[in-house]
């Protein structure tokens, strides 16, 4: 290989930091050969040693920065985490001309439009496919392997606790409370776990996912987040009995309006193959119009399935280096010249079907009360459980058919209003995911 090798600068050596650093050594041959040249780490900036990692003869230091001024490095490796830390060292690797590479969705999500343009501007790329779904290629696959469709829409189970979680109350009857604390023991939440549980973490990965496919710019704030911490055992079971699972999915669909951005709870169809995706795998369903559905699986998380990405992107941008930027691939799929201004839809407008439970005190007529409110708001009904528990409460389950949320926030806050209806109705929205 006559070319020079290309020289790395790793920041962070924590867990994908040390899988970064693992498998470049030991896949050193092969990737080489890929990519057509050496692929060398340069430097190393971390705050402390990593025990998994043999680094002698590679430099170190604590300070991050010197890493992104270094003249020797070609590309910098963002794997630090956190916002503020990470959006300087990125905005300093591109001032000083490096390409960056970073696993970040927090970053990309939310300063992501502001890191693009630098990096225009610098003629210099930032790769990110590890930030959405760890090892799984679905940031190559929307943004290059997809690149002839129009995609209608896509649906992700992208954050592995809250999946874990679920896939724990479902498979062994437990409480949401109980499984978070032995996810925390088992190093899967954090010890505060708002992030993941409460949809945010999601959220970031399907506003870069959404931006990829439909071209628009990056819209984190406009995003919908319902967290998992409300579903009980009880509704768990009650999807299974109508078949269904209960996941937590990102939802993103566009339609003549705008464009769906959402992630809550969701009943899917026990027959899909995304419903069956459990423990911490994670899984993305994105549907096309001319190739139809398609589905990538893979592990979300961990040191090498993330590394894995990490690289594939090292790779990518060595082979690029030499391309003017109007040669390379798009940060976001599309020419930053050619993005659309589709508004992103507000929940009230969004359309869906929806699982309701209601607890009602068993006097007859009413039921008759709930489904004569349902169909004053145009609600049509798929199914109806009632649990005749011989209890003075009884449960009533309400499978609908699709439906404005505007439509259905009425109709729920007059249920509740009804004298024999007790507390709040839950409501978990319903998405059949089969491609038109």
């Amino acid at each position: 290989m006559g070319l020079k090798p290309v020289k790395v600068g790793i920041c962070g050596l924590g867990t994908v930091g040390g899988g970064t650093f693992n498998v470049l050594k030991r896949n050193e041959s092969e990737i080489t050969r890929r990519a057509g040249r050496v692929i060398r780490v340069e430097q190393i900036g971390a705050r402390r040693p990593n025990p998994n990692c043999e680094t002698n003869g590679v430099q170190i230091t604590d300070d991050i920065f010197a890493v992104a001024k270094n003249p020797e490095v070609d590309i910098v490796v963002e794997l630090i985490g956190g916002y503020e830390t990470a959006l300087e060292l990125v905005l300093t690797a591109i001032e000083h001309g490096k390409h960056v590479v970073t696993a970040n969705k927090a970053l990309i999500a939310e300063h992501g439009n502001e890191i693009f343009e630098a990096a225009q501007r610098k003629n210099v790329m930032v790769a990110f496919e590890a930030s959405v779904a760890g090892g799984i290629p679905i940031i190559k696959a929307i943004r290059e392997g997809l690149a002839a469709n129009s995609i209608n829409w896509l649906a992700g189970i992208i954050n592995g606790t809250g999946n874990f979680i679920l896939t724990e109350m479902r498979d062994k009857g437990r409480a949401f409370g109980d499984v978070l604390k032995e996810a925390q023991e088992l190093g899967y939440a954090e010890a505060d776990p708002t992030f993941d549980v409460e949809g945010i973490d999601a959220a970031h990965k399907l506003t870069i996912l959404a931006s990829l496919a439909y071209g628009v710019p990056l819209q984190f704030n406009k995003a919908y987040t319902e967290g998992i911490s409300e579903i009980t055992t009880e509704d768990v079971n009650y999807a299974e009995e109508l078949g269904y699972r209960i996941k937590h999915l990102g939802v993103s669909r566009r339609t003549e309006d705008g464009i769906e951005l959402r992630v809550h709870p969701t009943l899917i169809p026990e027959k899909r193959l995304i419903a069956n995706v459990d423990g911490v795998m994670n899984a993305v369903l994105v549907d096309a119009d001319a190739v139809g559905p398609t589905l990538y699986y893979g592990a979300g998380a961990g040191s090498e399935p993330t590394a894995s990405a990490v690289i594939a992107d090292l790779v990518d941008v060595v082979r690029a280096m030499t391309a003017d930027r109007d040669n390379r691939v798009p940060h976001l799929a599309f020419h930053p010249s050619h993005m659309s201004d589709l508004p992103i839809l507000p929940m009230e407008e969004i359309r869906t079907a929806y699982y309701l439970r209601l607890n009602a005190i068993d006097h007859p007529g009413v039921l008759a009360e709930v489904t004569s409110i349902l169909s004053a708001q145009q609600i049509s009904i798929d199914s109806i459980l009632q649990k005749g528990t011989g209890e003075e409460l009884v449960p009533i389950i309400i499978l609908t058919h699709e439906v404005q949320e505007k439509q259905m926030n009425q109709a729920i806050k007059q249920i509740e209003a009804l004298e024999d209806i007790q507390g709040a109705v839950t409501r978990i929205r319903v998405e059949q995911l089969d491609a038109n």
